[in-house]
């Protein structure tokens, strides 16, 4: 599977995912189950939906930062084993979702590649922080007028 997107795919070469990542095919374990909804008597008598499984925590493809960031990523899709499971049953044809199965693993590994982008440290201006003490200081004298007069 030399391809990033999912074509037409053969179980031999490896997935390609970015430059530097790419995953065995041996990895992915894919189960055709009867898909649910509509398509009449098609849908009861074909086993065209897909379950995708991907061992996230156990692969030896990904880095510690791309899983990291996939089991975050994942959500409720990752199982307690740390078993990434993906179905696909939109498509009529087993093969197309097949394919839209593996197109959305590489797409969420894809993202997960993707380092963070960098935080910009930012600072209040002084010009804010010394509007900030202007407001807390009438707020202040506002309550203090509000105060019951003292008797001397």
């Amino acid at each position: 599977m030399t391809s990033g997107a999912a074509g037409s795919h053969g179980k031999a070469a490896s997935i390609w995912i970015t430059g530097s990542l790419t995953i065995d095919p041996a990895e992915i374990e894919e189960t055709f189950v009867r898909a649910a909804g509509p398509g009449g008597q098609h849908v009861n008598k074909t086993s065209s939906a897909v379950q995708l499984r991907f061992d996230v925590r156990h692969s030896p493809s990904l880095p510690d930062d791309v899983r990291q960031r996939l089991e975050r990523a994942a959500g409720r899709r990752l199982t307690q084993d740390g078993v990434l499971v993906l179905v696909a049953q939109g498509e009529r044809s087993q093969k197309r979702n097949r394919e839209e199965a593996l197109a959305r693993l590489v797409e969420l590994v894809r993202a997960a590649a993707r380092p963070p982008a960098p935080r910009k440290k930012t600072r209040p201006p002084k010009a804010s922080k010394r509007r900030r003490l202007d407001d807390k200081k009438k707020h202040g004298a506002v309550k203090s007028l509000r105060a019951r007069p003292r008797g001397d």
